[in-house]
């Protein structure tokens, strides 16, 4: 009778300890692990985010004021997935995101003659100072849904590249 009991309750660890490896290796946890990446600013997000800032205009100083402002902005995201359809080797995860929107802010035209120099110049840099005024202060939310595709390979869930339009959504900066 151990021998029973000891047996049903070894295949029962083991079976359990398998699912506990599979269920990290679904469609909704690839997208799950996907998003945490920008709540807990993984290395990868950092680093698009160094990419992104080193081709913009600004200054050093605007630069960390930017940087600043994004890192805030990525933990602050939230998500809730919504959906999830598997199809063979084939799945989309449906996800709702909520984050400051930044659309207004950066599409917003202001009259030059506000960001002009000591010499009456346009100054540059005056209004990227105005912008980042404006997006420190950005209080605003929205929310977005995101169909994420992903792929099995090997046994693997692999996420593909979300599109540039959801990349806006992430960064807030979408304009629909």
């Amino acid at each position: 009778m151990k021998k029973i009991i000891t047996l049903l309750l070894s295949i029962t660890l083991m079976s359990g300890c398998s699912l506990g490896e599979d269920m990290t290796n679904t469609p909704t946890k690839k997208v799950e692990g996907y998003l945490n990446n920008y709540q807990t600013l993984n290395e990868n997000v950092l680093t698009d985010l160094e990419d992104l800032i080193s081709d913009m205009d600004y200054k050093d100083d605007q630069k960390d004021r930017y940087r600043d402002i994004m890192k805030k902005h990525y933990q602050d995201l939230t998500y809730e997935i919504k959906d999830e359809k598997i199809d063979g080797d084939n799945a989309t995860v449906e996800a709702e995101i909520e984050v400051k929107d930044y659309s207004d802010i950066l599409t917003t035209d202001k009259d030059k003659d506000e960001f002009k120099d000591d010499e009456g110049e346009y100054d540059e840099s005056k209004y990227y100072d105005y912008q980042l005024d404006l997006l420190e202060k950005a209080k605003d939310k929205v929310k977005y849904t995101i169909t994420f595709y992903l792929t099995k390979e090997n046994g693997e869930w692999k996420l593909q590249e979300p599109s540039n339009t959801d990349k806006e959504k992430i960064h807030g900066i979408y304009v629909s």
